[in-house]
C-alpha cells in the first residue's frame, strides 16, 4: 500500500514539475503519456520516471 502512495506523490510531483522536465528532455520520452479527460489534462511519466529511478540507484550504489 505504501508504494501506491509513493508513485501517487510521485506522479503528482512529475506533473507540477512538467515545463522543466520538458526543457531537458524527460518529458517527451517514449512512455510518457498525456491525455485529456473532463477538460483537464493529465500527464503520466511511466518513462521518465523508470529512467530517473535508474539513475538514482546508480548514483546510490555509487555512494
Amino acid at each position: 500500500m505504501r508504494w501506491l502512495i509513493v508513485f501517487f506523490l510521485v506522479l503528482i510531483l512529475f506533473g507540477r514539475l512538467r515545463g522543466w522536465l520538458v526543457k531537458v528532455g524527460l518529458g517527451r520520452l517514449p512512455g510518457d503519456f498525456t491525455f485529456r479527460l473532463l477538460g483537464r489534462e493529465f500527464y503520466v511519466p511511466l518513462a521518465s520516471s523508470l529512467f530517473l529511478s535508474f539513475l538514482a540507484m546508480l548514483i546510490g550504489h555509487w555512494f
